[in-house]
């Protein structure tokens, strides 16, 4: 039997063995993706970290949806956010203290910490080269390997104890920017024929700074900077249940060496059905900035809206991406802040008419999910139906949107290891899967 043959042979005998019909899973109880049958999660651990909040539960049980809020250790998202508007100033690495240390800074802790990450920005010239030898490389899979590579670097990888995780977590916050800026660079570069530029981040920028200013030198705005500031606080923490967070809690539980962990956070934020989401979106923007002719027109648009989720239009997937949320039902907090944001960054821009048309798109799009799915369930535009466009306008390309997505959640991720591996009594996160086979009897090969 030829090699070559014998990979569709395999290919197709395991279409077989791998189906498990769907009425098993109500037959033995199994809640698919660690979902109940009312939407919400399942409840598998406790956290001091973050809470999300779509709906509200009623003493019968029943979940009642509500005006979505996200918590960072007990402070909303929205009062965390709207001083940095007001007094517009960065607001990123007093973020990161608080998830990481669940106190806000003082002035004097905060101008010591934003020193720490600046000091740990640079990278080892090893990693420098090492980017280089990937060019052309999927950036999320560079980001990936270049964490395994730092435990390489790190002269005591393995320890898990808790100043040992906080030096770890906090030298990781500071060199994700400067490895996505480095792979991109180094990616132009080699694919585009752009110049090649190296540039080494300055003492006196904030991340947020400095990550554009290695990408685009000088080529941002302040509200640019500001922007993508609000961007990573956005970003920064979800709650243990997402997935990638969630990973990364399950490999900590393992007490697995922190850039394995972390490794493994990157490798689930990069499926499209997680962080890779606001490239559809900003996607399917374009084509519908193509296919509508009068932007203002509701029913052009709902009926074209409507093709989609017939399968009719645009990708024939039957979506509209970013419409609609696992937790969130009335709004999403993490939307409705990007939406102001877009909106005054649209107005530097001069691209207010996009922005007006994508806000009609939001409002036309939720009521024609809701009427397609014949659903009472409120949905709402969630956080990615505003970051690509926000991206865009800044002027960041889509091969870094979701590396940016991990260079802010990289916070979450290392207060959720942190917590993981803080907890007495700790045990592996090992969950059951009930075998649905019946068994066989065994069969000399000479009978087969």
């Amino acid at each position: 039997m030829k090699k070559e043959y014998l990979i569709y042979k395999l290919s197709d005998e395991v279409k077989n063995s791998s189906k498990i019909p769907m009425e098993a899973y109500q037959q033995f109880g199994v809640k698919r993706g660690l979902r109940n049958e009312d939407g919400s999660g399942v409840l598998v651990g406790l956290t001091n970290i973050g809470n999300v909040i779509g709906y509200e539960r009623s003493e019968d049980g029943k979940l009642t949806p509500c005006p979505g809020k996200l918590y960072y250790r007990g402070y909303e998202l929205d009062d965390l956010v709207s001083p940095l508007l007001s007094e517009k100033r960065f607001g990123f690495e007093e973020t990161a203290f608080l998830l990481l240390s669940g106190k806000l800074p003082d002035k004097e802790e905060l101008a010591a910490f934003q020193e720490l990450l600046n000091d740990n920005m640079p990278l080892d010239h090893r990693t420098i080269v090492h980017i280089i030898d990937l060019e052309g490389s999927n950036i999320m899979n560079i980001l990936a390997r270049c964490v395994l590579e730092m435990y390489t670097f790190d002269p005591n990888p393995d320890e898990i104890s808790r100043d040992n995780l906080m030096r770890q977590s906090i030298e990781l916050i500071a060199k994700f920017p400067t490895i996505i800026a480095y792979a991109y660079n180094i990616y132009r570069h080699s694919v585009q024929g752009r110049s090649l530029h190296i540039r080494y981040p300055r003492e006196n920028l904030t991340i947020a700074q400095n990550f554009l200013y290695m990408l685009k030198h000088e080529n941002f705005t302040e509200l640019d900077a500001r922007t993508l500031d609000l961007l990573l606080i956005i970003q920064a923490e979800h709650g243990g249940g997402n997935n990638s967070t969630f990973t990364v809690r399950v490999t900590s539980s393992t007490r697995t060496d922190t850039y394995s962990s972390i490794a493994a956070g990157i490798g689930s934020l990069k499926g499209p059905l997680h962080g890779g989401a606001n490239i559809k979106v900003i996607n399917m923007f374009h084509h519908l900035k193509d296919q509508i002719s009068d932007w203002k027109n509701v029913d052009e648009i709902d009926t074209y809206l409507y093709r989609m989720l017939n399968k009719e239009a645009y990708d024939k997937s039957g979506l509209v991406y970013g419409i609609g949320h696992a937790v969130y039902t009335m709004s999403d907090p993490r939307a409705v802040e990007l939406k102001r944001l877009a909106g005054e960054l649209a107005k530097e821009k001069g691209r207010e008419d996009e922005y007006e048309f994508l806000k009609l798109i939001e409002e036309e799009g939720v009521k024609c999910v809701s009427n397609f799915r014949k659903s009472k369930k409120p949905i709402c535009a969630n956080l990615d139906f505003y970051s690509g466009f926000i991206y865009e306008m800044i002027g960041l390309p889509q091969e870094i949107y979701t590396p940016i997505f991990a260079m802010a959640r990289i916070v979450g991720w290392t207060a959720h290891r942190i917590e993981e591996l803080s907890q007495e009594g700790r045990r592996i996160i090992r969950p059951a899967y009930k075998n649905i086979l019946q068994q066989k009897a065994y069969k000399p090969i000479n009978e087969r």
